[in-house]
């Protein structure tokens, strides 16, 4: 797979990312550590348990990551200049270990870049969801990507 140029992208098209992964106790460990995160509720089962969702919940950072992650083959691979802001960052429900995620990216605008000619502006909705089909995570990010050569 290999991301694509400015002008090979539509506004209002949907990509459909074909890459799933189910979340592991290994990964939100890892992910927490790495982040210096000490948050019970993404570490300690038993107090986990004693909260409104039984159980741990997976660290956020680690969802957010994976849903821009996923969506890179498919989009900015190879042509990306420079990720410039991911906005509106939202995660309504929690993810759960175990869970298994799936990602959509819907074009929401582009233009030429003012200052670099071979580059253009593109804003992304990123959507990830679970296994249920409930909405975990959802952003907007803004890249700067080549276009196609003349």
């Amino acid at each position: 797979m290999s991301g694509r140029t400015l002008d090979q992208f539509t506004v209002g098209e949907v990509i459909v990312h074909a890459l799933r992964r189910t979340v592991t106790e290994t990964d939100n460990l890892t992910i927490s550590t790495l982040t210096h995160n000490p948050q019970p509720l993404h570490l300690d089962a038993e107090y986990a348990k004693t909260t409104e969702f039984g159980q741990i919940v997976v660290n956020g950072i680690f969802t957010f990551g994976l849903m821009v992650g996923i969506s890179v083959g498919d989009t900015t691979l190879g042509t990306l200049v420079a990720n410039l802001g991911y906005d509106a960052v939202v995660m309504p429900k929690p993810v759960f270990i175990g869970d298994t995620l799936r990602a959509e990216t819907t074009v929401l605008e582009k233009r030429d870049s003012k200052s670099r000619p071979n580059a253009g502006v593109i804003v992304f909705e990123h959507r990830m969801y679970n296994q249920r089909g409930e909405l975990v995570c959802q952003c907007r990010r803004s890249a700067l990507l080549l276009k196609s050569p003349i």
